[in-house]
């Protein structure tokens, strides 16, 4: 998968970064892909990439997408690869203890779920309208970086989907708080089938988009001030020329999975991907 120094998450919480020269490239290792339009050829769990050099550098960064791996531009683990590379197994890697190296497979996921919520929940306690929810969010985010630092086998007996639940509860009530400051009538596409939709220039300041396929949808122009995009499934969808300003619980993966331009605002923490559109002349 791709091979950054630092991606998504806040510079104010610098362990839900990505920091791949302290990780064991696991994600190129770890995780399956299949040949397809995202991925220049099949790759089983467990099995390191055939771009993964020595280093556990990835051999292509620089040139993933004109070599057919537009998939690994799009992912990242909010710090999960360095917590498992040097805290949970220590820092000795998967090359020179091949006994650890299924145990370590297995966790990286377990271990990228946990700093999944851990972005979610420190945005929201981040947003001043959510203050209602700001302790319930604090116990929760100290309780599951508690568990991060947590050996293995209790890390692989966890049960990720009900704690999911949980956070989810707290992250809903959250962004509903942040939306609820926003004049005028908020549109509710939770979950909503909006693939290839024509959107373009539409009001959705403040809507909720949780969970919404919004597949190759155009956005161009689109108004998504504070709008919770949880979980949106934006691949391909164009956000040319679209305010993002103040989207919540948008994460880097889904803006790298999208298409823009120098034109489309974004919140201040999340980066303009390289492959967008360059400014016109």
């Amino acid at each position: 998968m791709t091979r950054t120094d630092a991606h998504t998450a806040r510079p104010s919480h610098p362990g839900l970064q990505s920091d791949c020269a302290r990780c064991f490239g696991l994600c190129c290792v770890a995780l399956p892909f299949a040949r397809s339009a995202d991925f220049a050829a099949d790759k089983p769990a467990g099995t390191p990439c055939g771009n993964l050099q020595e280093d556990f550098r990835c051999g292509i960064h620089a040139r993933l997408r004109e070599h057919g791996y537009a998939g690994c531009t799009v992912f990242d683990c909010f710090g999960a690869g360095q917590k498992v590379s040097q805290v949970t197994f220590g820092g000795r890697s998967w090359r020179e203890d091949p006994e650890s190296a299924r145990e370590m497979y297995a966790v990286f996921p377990v271990m990228r779920q946990l700093h999944e919520l851990l972005r979610y929940a420190a945005e929201a306690l981040e947003l001043p309208a959510a203050r209602p929810v700001h302790r319930e969010l604090r116990h929760a985010y100290e309780r599951i970086d508690a568990l991060t630092r947590e050996p293995a086998a209790a890390l692989l007996a966890l049960d990720t989907g009900a704690l999911r639940g949980e956070v989810n509860v707290l992250l809903l009530r959250a962004g509903e708080l942040a939306r609820a400051g926003v004049p005028g009538r908020k549109r509710n596409h939770r979950g909503a089938d909006l693939l290839g939709a024509r959107l373009r220039g539409a009001a959705l300041r403040g809507a909720n988009l949780r969970g919404a396929l919004l597949t190759g949808a155009d956005l161009a122009g689109a108004d998504l001030r504070t709008a919770d995009l949880t979980g949106a499934d934006l691949r391909d969808a164009a956000l040319h020329g679209a305010d993002l300003t103040g989207a919540l619980f948008l994460t880097q993966p889904q803006l790298d999975a999208a298409r823009g331009d120098a034109a489309t605002r974004l919140p201040a923490h999340l980066r303009r991907p390289a492959h967008w559109d360059p400014p016109a002349r």
